[in-house]
């Protein structure tokens, strides 16, 4: 399993996952109204319809962690700007945005 997720947002999930299903040559292991997850060679890859109400402006990769909260504030404290924050999204996963100093985007998980 991988220490991360790359997250895909999407406007229009049943077009979404019938394309990266063509592009990619898999079947998603996850189907939710709020989740379509593809396992490529040990990569998760989530398409993410929420993405742009939780402020994510482009793909983010999401570091997993076991202090969410913890690893927020050590990013905020290093120069980071939260863009969206500890939020539970369902299934007992947990998540946040913050972008770097230079505006770019990075992601914490946590699934429960």
């Amino acid at each position: 399993m991988s220490n991360h997720t790359i997250a895909v947002p999407v406007t229009d999930l049943d077009a979404a996952t019938a394309f990266y299903t063509t592009a990619w040559g898999v079947e998603p292991h996850t189907v939710t109204s709020y989740y379509v997850g593809f396992n490529l060679d040990g990569q998760e890859i989530g398409l993410n319809p929420h993405g742009a109400a939780q402020g994510m402006t482009g793909t983010v990769v999401y570091w997993m962690t076991d202090d969410l909260t913890g690893k927020v504030a050590e990013a905020e404290a290093a120069g980071g700007t939260v863009v969206f924050p500890v939020t539970e999204v369902g299934g007992g996963t947990s998540l946040a945005i913050v972008t770097d100093p230079a505006g770019n985007q990075v992601g914490f998980i946590t699934q429960g």
